[in-house]
């Protein structure tokens, strides 16, 4: 009889260029004031997966958990207000299952040991590109991760595809519409095709040297 033997199992590099090459990652370029409008019909097709929502404070976690509940999202804000047992309560109950949608920062994000996250959405993104890299860490092997990119958040969008010498994928979303910009505050869309976002980027930076 032939000695059977397990087969290795191959090893998770958390680096973040390996990080950024195996997640699925999509942008979303949107006004700020649209971002929630927006935020909810992108997740309409996530209502039963587990996704962590990653914001810059503690008011905006709290208005999108009103927000999306009153949608009939399974979701909950989780931040430095909360007592520890609030937050480790959440942390359970997502891992169980029961709650699908943490809303949260950084600095909390690190401490609350969340399984099986499916989606990682950047309703803001970091002014620190390895924030970035550290959010998809956390779905420790295959996960879809999102942006909502407003006019505020170009500057560090190109400072996380400077990192990774590549562009994230650009889509729109399905059925959503744009508020009207008063005209005395309308600003001209940027050409996106004439060069790459990071190329751009590098251009800017070789320039302050």
């Amino acid at each position: 009889m032939s000695e059977q033997t397990d087969t290795p199992k191959e090893e998770i590099y958390y680096d973040q260029r390996s990080v950024a090459l195996r997640t699925t990652q999509s942008i979303y370029f949107v006004q700020e004031y649209d971002k929630t409008a927006m935020l909810g019909l992108l997740l309409n097709d996530y209502k039963k997966m587990q996704v962590a929502i990653v914001v810059k404070s503690k008011k905006k976690a709290d208005a999108l958990s009103v927000f999306l509940t009153s949608k009939e999202f399974n979701a909950r804000s989780v931040h430095g207000n909360h007592r520890q047992e609030q937050q480790q309560k959440a942390a359970t109950q997502f891992n169980l299952g029961t709650l699908n949608i943490i809303i949260t920062t950084d600095m909390i994000l690190k401490t609350l040991a969340l399984e099986n996250i499916k989606l990682v959405l950047s309703y803001d993104l970091p002014d620190v590109p390895q924030d970035y890299y550290n959010r998809l860490a956390f779905m420790k092997e295959l996960g879809v991760a999102m942006a909502l990119i407003s006019p505020e958040d170009e500057a560090y969008l190109g400072d996380i595809e400077y990192n990774m010498k590549k562009e994230i994928e650009e889509k729109i979303v399905e059925g959503f519409v744009a508020t009207a910009t008063p005209k005395h505050t309308a600003k001209t869309k940027k050409d996106r095709t004439k060069k790459p976002r990071h190329r751009k980027n590098k251009v800017k930076k070789e320039n302050d040297v």
